[in-house]
């Protein structure tokens, strides 16, 4: 008996320093930077269909990443429903979840036969040909707090010991086009200046914390992304500004989520969401 409905999850990732990295084609197009997967994410059912439709929260949607994810695992017409509790456009990384999820629950839907490795490029790919993302679908296929000094397409990270990464407390308002942003020439040099002197900063700091067999606070994380939201020209919101000073006030870190108008922070602000920093990776349900 052919399985009618086929599940998957993927995890929500924050994006904290991004480089962007073209190639000539998806496959080696990606980025270098710095993020981590959290506990809330997206759950996508994947059901065969007279016609193909992508939903997210019961609500029918243009949705090209997922789309294209779709016709590069099969020409057949399948019926995607997705459901998170994260927002689309506010920088979580919902466009590459779904992706995976979908890539994921399409390959045991249809008996594809696909493995990990593959699916996650797809959904990489597609997100590359989509412009919704460069490099978080390689964090949500492996899961926790993850340094890329190599581009994502290589699928190679760090997992550095950071000291205080449990939770995190996020708010957002509006949407911001992660599209636009990736498709102008001068924000993608004054990105890749910013992300370039973040990332050396960053290694040295783990080289440092290495030789002394210490964890990197996960504070100075925060302060690497902060330096860089500010340095890329990219933390121009003047809600977003407001809040990271008032939190910064009360004696807290916090920073701009890559890409969207969103704050994150290492504690509760007004307004906040706690989410758990999390090392759970994509994978089918039941």
């Amino acid at each position: 008996m052919k399985k009618k409905v086929a599940m998957a999850w993927a995890p929500g990732n924050i994006s904290c320093i991004f480089e962007i990295c073209r190639g000539r084609t998806p496959e080696r197009t990606g980025s270098r930077g710095m993020g981590f997967t959290v506990d809330e994410g997206a759950t996508v059912s994947v059901s065969r269909a007279p016609a193909t439709a992508v939903f997210y929260n019961n609500k029918k949607v243009d949705f090209p990443t997922v789309k294209l994810v779709i016709r590069r695992l099969t020409a057949k017409k399948v019926m995607v429903r997705i459901s998170s509790d994260l927002p689309l456009g506010a920088g979580f990384g919902m466009s590459g979840a779904s992706a995976l999820a979908a890539a994921y629950a399409i390959n045991r839907l249809l008996k594809l036969r696909k493995g990990r490795k593959e699916l996650a490029m797809a959904a990489h790919c597609a997100e590359v040909e989509a412009g919704t993302g460069l490099g978080d679908v390689v964090n949500q296929s492996h899961g926790g707090l993850l340094v890329k000094f190599e581009p994502s397409w290589k699928f190679r990270v760090v997992r550095p010991k950071v000291e205080g990464a449990r939770h995190v407390y996020c708010a957002w308002h509006g949407k911001m086009s992660t599209r636009n942003v990736l498709r102008n020439e001068k924000k993608e040099r004054a990105i890749n200046g910013a992300a370039e002197k973040a990332l050396a900063m960053l290694r040295e700091m783990l080289k440092k914390r290495m030789m002394e067999r210490a964890p990197l606070p996960f504070a100075e994380i925060i302060g690497i992304s902060k330096r860089f939201a500010e340095e890329s020209g990219l933390l121009r919101d003047r809600k977003m500004k407001s809040l990271i000073v008032g939190i910064e006030k009360r004696r807290g870190h916090a920073s701009m989520i890559m890409l969207g108008n969103a704050v994150f922070s290492d504690i509760p602000f007004p307004g906040s969401v706690r989410l758990r920093i999390s090392e759970d990776k994509a994978k089918v349900l039941p």
